[in-house]
């Protein structure tokens, strides 16, 4: 776990400072400088472009992972690597081609008369898409060679810096609201092209027009395995999308806030599955089951223990953070702890996604894919257009979808592999989890209300006790009923 802890310990840290300027702009400067209307459109268009990005990539992202492990010499590298190249085009320029027509399908068929605004900005939905297309084929491209950090860098961190710079440039009227949607589109041009600058850097091929040996399962597990990489993006932002369907943007710019605090606690994950997934796809490819078990039950248990303290500290905490942001957000209380628990469960499962995705047994992801898909929506329409719940009805539609394939996945990959990531320990984790919620999550201090100019501070410091606290009983109880061997071989190292 060697390269995986130090990669992952990176990466980390640069996922949590990508959310601490990601906060800043969530709940400071997105509403105070967009305003809601126009962050909901943000939003949506960027929504849009996640939903159709898989589908550009053609799971190209996906096979490089797969594949490149398995070929040996340079001439089948650069036959795959020249493949990879090539095959995101064959879906993005035909739709480039047909965008006009399906601009006007997107504005008929999913937004309300008051949202159709959003008509002179959809080019921006196909430019991002493509870019992000790209820039997960070349972060793919660097993942195998276990050089993960530079792309989590750019993933993580520059988007959010650069959605700072753009609304700073907005303040000081650089550029108008109507700039900053194309400003932010730039921004993902350049990612792409440092990207690929840097994966080439890695492992720069020679390229060539012929196939590799292979190329025809190469091609079935692309498209096969674009549902599985839809799934993700179908379950967080078809919700936003269908916002725009019935209420304002604004209801888009709320719901955004609740699930960008919900997942707050899903960044260890994301930090860890960068090299994971290349590992866990070697170990299958090499024929050792050991290690992808062995793989399986410390990711499980480990980003059960992190991700617990972070679900705590985030619902705990959450009431005091909503009295910072203006009026309207704090509604989303409850879909933040639904978020957050379906976020527990994904981090739960470790990589039991990659050991699908990466067997023999990969195209149980389309049937998998196409049902998320389905039940999310299905879902969303009873609770959110049906019943009437609000934004609560689209988190609960989140949770109970994730929890229903995550449990398939997870009896999946038990049956078939004989593999469990449960044990003695995982009961521990989460009755400390489950018993500190209820401990702490209806104590808050009675710290007097007082602000500096005009801004309240008392919440930050209720936020602050609170937090230490929780840590600090968290993490001894963790240490001493010695739940995870490398945490505690972590923390021991900070003894004095």
């Amino acid at each position: 776990m060697g390269v995986i802890f130090k990669q992952s310990f990176k990466n980390t840290i640069i996922i949590y400072l990508g959310f601490l300027i990601g906060g800043l702009n969530t709940i400071v400067f997105y509403p105070g400088i967009l305003g809601e209307d126009f962050y909901g459109i943000v939003t949506v268009l960027l929504s849009y472009s996640n939903l159709i990005m898989p589908l550009m990539a053609l799971g190209v992202h996906y096979t490089i992972i797969k594949f490149f492990s398995v070929y040996q010499d340079k001439l089948e590298k650069d036959k795959f690597l020249s493949l990879a190249l090539i095959l995101p085009l064959f879906v993005s320029i035909p739709i480039g081609f047909l965008w006009v027509n399906i601009q006007s399908f997107i504005v008929e068929n999913f937004l309300t008369k008051e949202n159709e605004i959003i008509a002179d900005y959809t080019i921006v939905i196909y430019v991002v898409a493509v870019c992000c297309a790209y820039f997960e084929v070349f972060y793919a491209w660097s993942k195998v060679h276990l050089k993960t950090v530079v792309g989590n860098f750019l993933k993580e961190f520059y988007n959010r810096a650069a959605v700072l710079i753009s609304l700073l440039a907005v303040s000081f009227g650089l550029i108008t609201k109507t700039e900053f949607a194309f400003m932010l589109t730039g921004f993902y041009i350049i990612r792409t092209l440092i990207m690929m600058v840097y994966a080439f850097k890695v492992y720069f091929p020679k390229y060539t027009v012929s196939l590799p040996k292979n190329y025809k399962e190469i091609l079935a597990y692309s498209v096969f395995i674009i549902f599985a990489g839809s799934a993700g993006a179908v379950i967080l932002d078809i919700d936003k999308v269908m916002v725009t369907g019935k209420e304002a943007f604004s209801a888009a710019a709320y719901y955004t806030v609740a699930v960008f605090i919900g997942s707050f606690i899903e960044a260890p994950s994301r930090a860890l599955s960068q090299i994971l997934q290349p590992l866990t796809s070697k170990s299958l490819n090499e024929n050792n089951p050991t290690e992808v078990h062995n793989l399986y039950k410390k990711s499980s248990i480990n980003l059960l223990v992190v991700g617990g303290l972070f679900f705590l500290l985030i619902n705990c905490n959450i009431e005091e953070l909503f009295r910072i942001m203006p009026k309207g957000y704090e509604n989303g209380v409850l879909a933040v702890l639904l978020i957050s628990i379906a976020k527990m469960y994904n981090m739960f499962l470790g990589n039991n996604g990659p050991i699908i995705s990466n067997s023999k047994y990969y195209k149980i992801t389309f049937p998998l894919g196409v049902g998320t898909a389905v039940t999310v929506y299905f879902l969303n329409v009873l609770f959110y257009k049906k019943i009437n719940m609000s934004t609560d009805g689209l988190a609960l539609a989140t949770l109970i979808t994730i929890f229903i394939f995550n449990t398939i996945k997870l009896l999946f990959v038990y049956y078939k592999f004989k593999m469990n990531p449960i044990t003695k320990q995982t009961g521990v984790a989460l009755s400390v989890i489950i018993l500190m919620f209820f401990g702490f999550y209806f104590w808050n201090f009675s710290i007097p209300e007082f602000k500096v100019f005009n801004f309240p501070v008392d919440p930050f410091i209720n936020i602050g006790i609170k937090s230490i606290i929780i840590i600090l009983i968290y993490v001894l109880l963790m240490v001493k009923l010695k739940v995870s061997k490398q945490i505690n071989g972590l923390v021991g190292k900070f003894k004095l």
